[in-house]
């Protein structure tokens, strides 16, 4: 959650942080704030609400076009720049706050500075022992000016300085009386030469530029000035200077690591003229379908696809060996978890148990030896998953871990790992991450078949020949958006949506269901279609919209009755399905899917659904890409 940023070198701070912040926006956040070095002095401004605001409030300006005027941007950005004219220096850090402690203010936006103004830190995540920290500091006669946890850090920082009389040795003295989770960045009056960072259990990037050097949470805010990037370890620390970066560990030892490169550039991250992020990131599914697909696929000397190769996954006589999948996950990825449970067991026959991540560790779950445990995580970052992870490696399991995200906290922890190649997902409402989640789960199933024994060469042959067809099925259900869209302008103000499949189909109303909650903010839940007559059917009105998925022939009939019994209760019944004519006058709308495999048809049930919740929430006038109270990274509990 949140945002940081850092910079220092040549030029202006000021408009680089800012500019950098509104590259996190996605993130999620409630006020934003930046810390300048300036003269001899730190200079601090913070503000409740958007980054808009914060230059307003810098250089006394105001955007005077409305939101969906195209001068918006523009006059925004104007104002960005001119915040040089006001502050000037040359290191600054960064920060945008989503509320944990202290409700959304001035007073408790980030950046926090001790009690004479000489350092100020930014900071993300929880210190979860900060009450007991804090009482110690006031009865010190530490006065505190707000109701934050990252308060209390500052102010220990400030403390461990008087004693050391060296910056760096203060934060390392300090990051080791703390419990829970953060990424720091540490800016000292007394250093103007350099900024001090550090990472536990919170995403942290350093970006090296040419006479300038940046920190990030994300590579987003990174890509307009540098691709060359060091990705944090967990417990690692950085000391950026204008030339140079030097890489420590907790214990204060130097380390040396080699910078990554990140291939994708600014123009991914960019909307492209679409409206919306959400939206390019529908329609980036093909691509990001394709692009995760094709290296992974073996094909013979006639062109035939035969297997599946995983370069980055070297546990073949694992796989041949385990008992039991346990796969492990939360939100949009954990649904794509109980897609893989049916694949996993359909296709390789193997056991699996599928749990939330934030439930899994308290449960003191039963694990073995030979299970495979698999976890995964969009951002690599989630901290219920990486709880989830390390409980299985301290049980001796082998990880394997599915993310989009290069050098992420799981894909270093993790045994092996398999990357979604979708590209950034700027979006809040995940959508090319889990397409691609999906499908990696699908190929990975296809490859255990194979090594098990269980899935003959032609079985494995045929699916991966509809794998390769995907993604221009997705595509023909992009093509024909405006349908969905129609629908939604019918919808969009229903009381109750309902999402009832089975099978696979059940699984892909779950995330159906998640996903047109988190943007649009209706009322929408899933259920296993044959569950409705145990309780939610008292629910059905005529404010109700019940969305059947189904793409399983052996279950059209069973199904089929299900939308009878809800349509006779006056609900409008909308079903997705490859064969519309087996639901004639069973539904008021059918959105007619390509054919295909029904084991692989969640990659294509699901389309039409993020289509759905997309268009409700832009009908509702909300914004699809930054839903209230959500955010992009989970990093703490």
């Amino acid at each position: 959650m949140c945002g940081i940023v850092g910079y220092i070198g040549s030029k202006n701070a000021t408009p680089v942080l800012i500019k950098a912040l509104k590259k996190l926006e996605y993130r999620g956040y409630d006020s934003a704030g930046i810390a300048v070095y300036t003269a001899d002095e730190i200079i601090v401004r913070k503000v409740k609400g958007a980054l808009k605001n914060l230059g307003e409030k810098i250089t006394g300006e105001l955007v005077k076009a409305s939101k969906t005027d195209p001068e918006y941007e523009k006059q925004e950005m104007a104002i960005y720049e001119k915040t040089a004219d006001f502050i000037k220096g040359n290191v600054g850090i960064g920060h945008t706050r989503w509320a944990t402690h202290g409700e959304p203010s001035d007073t408790n936006s980030h950046p926090h500075t001790n009690m004479d103004g000489s350092i100020s830190i930014v900071h993300n995540g929880i210190i979860e022992n900060y009450a007991e920290l804090k009482a110690k500091l006031q009865a010190e006669g530490v006065v505190f000016q707000s109701q934050t946890d990252t308060e209390v850090v500052v102010h220990l920082i400030d403390k461990a300085y008087r004693e050391e009389k060296d910056i760096f040795k203060a934060v390392l003295k300090v990051i080791h009386l703390l419990e829970g989770s953060y990424a720091l960045g540490v800016l000292c009056k007394d250093y103007p030469d350099r900024i001090i960072c550090c990472r536990k259990e919170s995403p942290l990037v350093v970006g090296i530029g040419s006479g300038e050097n940046f920190i990030a949470s994300d590579v987003p805010a990174l890509l307009e000035h540098t691709r060359d990037v060091y990705y944090l370890g967990e417990k690692e620390l950085a000391v950026l200077y204008s030339d140079h970066v030097d890489l420590f560990n907790f214990e204060g030892e130097k380390i040396i690591k080699q910078p990554s490169h990140v291939e994708w550039d600014m123009a991914a991250a960019e909307k492209g003229g679409y409206p919306h992020f959400m939206i390019k990131e529908i329609h980036e599914q093909p691509k990001g379908l394709t692009d995760t697909m094709r290296p992974r696929i073996v094909k013979d000397s006639s062109g035939k696809p035969v297997d599946v190769f995983f370069e980055e996954n070297k546990m073949d006589d694992a796989w041949r060996n385990a008992k039991r999948v346990v796969i492990t996950a939360c939100g949009t990825a954990y649904h794509a978890g109980v897609v893989a449970k049916y694949a996993f067991e359909k296709i390789a026959r193997m056991k699996v148990d599928i749990d939330v991540a934030s439930e899994f560790r308290y449960r003191d779950p039963i694990l073995d030896k030979d299970d495979i445990f698999i976890v995964v995580s969009q951002s690599g970052e989630t901290a219920d998953t990486l709880s989830a992870l390390r409980l299985a490696k301290q049980n001796g399991l082998k990880v394997v871990a599915i993310t989009n995200c290069v050098g992420s906290t799981v894909s270093r922890e993790a045994d092996d790992v398999i990357y979604t190649l979708a590209g950034p997902e700027i979006a809040v409402a995940s959508t090319k991450a889990y397409t691609t989640q999906v499908l990696c789960m699908y190929m990975l199933a296809i490859k255990a078949g194979k090594l098990r024994g269980t899935l003959t060469d032609s079985e494995a042959s045929k699916l991966l020949a509809e794998l390769e067809a995907m993604p221009g099925k997705v595509q023909q259900i992009l093509d024909g958006k405006d349908i969905i869209q129609k629908f939604a302008s019918r919808q969009f103000n229903k009381d109750k949506i309902f999402y009832i499949g089975r099978q696979f189909d059940s699984a892909t109303s779950l995330e159906s269901a998640l996903k047109l909650k988190e943007v649009s903010y209706m009322h929408s839940e899933a259920f296993a279609a044959g569950e409705l007559k145990h309780g939610p059917i008292a629910l059905i009105d005529p404010q109700t919209l019940v969305v059947a998925i189904s793409s399983e022939p052996h279950l059209y009939e069973k199904i089929g009755s299900n939308m009878v019994e809800v349509k006779a209760r006056g609900a409008t019944v909308l079903v997705i399905t490859q064969d519309e004519k087996s639901f004639e006058g069973k539904a008021d709308e059918v959105f007619k899917i390509p054919e295909c495999s029904s084991t692989l048809s969640s990659l294509l049930t699901v389309i039409p659904t993020q289509l759905f919740a997309y268009y409700c929430a832009v009908l509702r006038g909300i914004d699809p890409d930054k839903p209230r109270n959500l955010a992009k990274s989970v990093t703490v509990e």
